[in-house]
C-alpha cells in the first residue's frame, strides 16, 4: 500500500497587530528555522501585516480575512469561536492582551491553547488594571502561558495568580552570526544608536534630551533606526533642542544588523520592556550599552555593563551615555563583556528548541 502522507500541524497565530516588532520578529525567526514543519494561518487583528516581509516566502502561511464585529463583545468572542471551528487548527496561539477574545472563545477548549504574554502595553507599565488580572487569571489558567522574562514570569504567578506550571519561560535568542558587530567603527565623533519601533513606550523623546546632555560637552552622533507614529513630534522635538543636525532618523529596516556595526554605543530608553530583542542584538554586535531599568535589562547585561542600567531620567541616560562616549577603552572592554555573555546564555538556537516543544505540545 502507497504510504500515507502526513497532514503538517496547522498554527493559528492571532496578533493585535502584524506590524514589525519584537514578538512579530521573534516568530518569523522560529517559523523560519523550521520551514514547512507546520502551517501557519496568521490573523493580524488590526489588519497591518507588515511583518510578512520577515519570512520565507517558502513558508506554508495563509492569512485569513476575519474581519470581527466591534462594540460587542459576545459577538465578537462568538465570531472568534465560529473562526476556530471553521479553521480547525491544530493549535492556538494568542499574543498578548489585545487577542484575549479569541482566548474567551477557546474557554470551552475547541483546541490546544497557547498564549504568549510578550509584555505590558504603556497603559499597563505602571498600573494593572483589575479586570485584565481577573480575565487572565480565569481564562488562562488552564493554557500554556509563554513568557520571556523572569519579571512577566513573576507577574504571571504572583499577580494574575496562575499556577506556576501552567507558566512557561523561554528567553528570547539572537542570531550570533548575523551581528557579529565590526571590528573597526567608523571614523568621527562616537555614533550612539537605538533599534524601536518609535511609539510613545520607547520614549525616545527621553534619549533625546539625554543626547542633548552629550552633546552639550562632547561631539557625538545619535542614529534611530526604526519608524512609527512618534516619528514626527520626535524630529520637531529634535529641532527643538538644537539637536537635529547631529540626528539621523534612518527609518525602518529589515535587516539592521549593518546599522548595529556603525554604532559606537546602544541606547534604550524605555518606559516599559521585558527582554528586548534589540538588547540583544547589541549584545551580539559588541556594544556597550546604556539603558533604563526596566524589565530584565540588567540581568541580561554582562557584569561590566550594569552600572549603566539607570532610573527612567534623562539626566541619569545621558550621563551613562556621556561617560560611555568619554571612554572608548571601556567602550571596547564592555561591548567584549556583552558579547561574551550573548554567546553563553542567548543563542538562538535555544530559543527555537523551546519553541518548538511549545508547538508540538511537549
Amino acid at each position: 500500500m502507497p504510504a500515507v502522507e502526513r497532514r503538517q500541524p496547522t498554527l493559528l497565530h492571532v496578533f493585535p497587530t502584524f506590524a514589525t516588532g519584537g514578538v512579530q520578529v521573534r516568530f518569523a525567526c522560529v517559523a523560519n528555522r523550521f520551514g514547512r514543519r507546520w502551517r501557519h494561518a496568521i490573523v493580524a487583528m488590526d489588519g497591518n501585516s507588515a511583518c510578512r516581509e520577515r519570512l520565507n516566502p517558502d513558508l506554508d502561511a495563509i492569512y485569513p480575512p476575519i474581519v470581527l464585529p466591534k462594540g460587542n463583545a459576545l459577538r465578537t468572542v462568538g465570531r472568534c469561536r465560529a473562526a476556530l471551528r471553521d479553521l480547525a487548527p491544530d493549535l492556538l496561539l494568542t499574543y498578548n492582551w489585545g487577542s484575549i477574545e479569541w482566548a474567551i472563545a477557546n474557554l470551552a477548549p475547541i483546541v490546544r491553547h497557547v498564549h504568549v504574554e510578550d509584555g505590558l502595553g504603556p497603559d499597563e507599565a505602571i498600573r494593572q488594571f483589575r479586570r485584565r488580572i481577573w480575565t487572565r487569571r480565569f481564562v488562562l489558567r488552564r493554557s500554556t502561558v509563554v513568557v520571556p522574562s523572569h519579571l512577566l514570569q513573576r507577574t504571571a504567578t504572583e499577580v494574575w495568580g496562575l499556577p506556576p506550571p501552567v507558566v512557561r519561560l523561554i528567553p528570547n535568542g539572537v542570531d550570533l552570526a548575523r551581528f557579529a558587530g565590526s571590528a573597526a567603527r567608523p571614523d568621527g565623533p562616537p555614533v550612539i544608536g537605538t533599534v524601536a519601533a518609535l511609539r510613545a513606550e520607547k520614549n525616545l523623546g527621553r534619549l533625546l534630551h539625554a543626547f542633548k546632555r552629550v552633546r552639550q560637552q562632547m561631539p557625538a552622533r545619535l542614529v534611530i533606526v526604526g519608524d512609527g507614529p512618534e516619528r514626527a513630534g520626535l524630529e520637531a522635538l529634535g529641532a527643538e533642542l538644537g539637536i537635529a543636525g547631529d540626528v539621523r532618523f534612518a527609518g525602518h529596516t529589515p535587516r539592521p544588523e549593518s546599522e548595529y556595526a556603525g554604532f559606537d554605543i546602544f541606547a534604550l530608553s524605555s518606559d516599559t520592556e521585558q527582554m528586548p530583542l534589540s538588547l540583544l542584538e547589541a549584545m551580539a554586535a559588541r556594544l556597550p550599552v546604556a539603558a533604563t531599568d526596566v524589565g530584565d535589562v540588567r540581568l541580561m547585561l554582562a557584569a561590566a555593563n550594569q552600572g549603566f542600567v539607570v532610573q527612567k531620567d534623562a539626566a541619569a541616560l545621558g550621563d551613562a551615555l556621556l561617560r560611555l562616549v568619554r571612554e572608548p577603552d571601556l567602550r571596547r572592554a564592555i561591548g567584549a563583556a556583552n558579547r561574551a555573555r550573548a554567546e553563553q546564555e542567548y543563542d538562538q538556537e535555544g530559543m527555537f528548541a523551546a519553541w518548538a516543544s511549545v508547538f508540538d505540545g511537549n
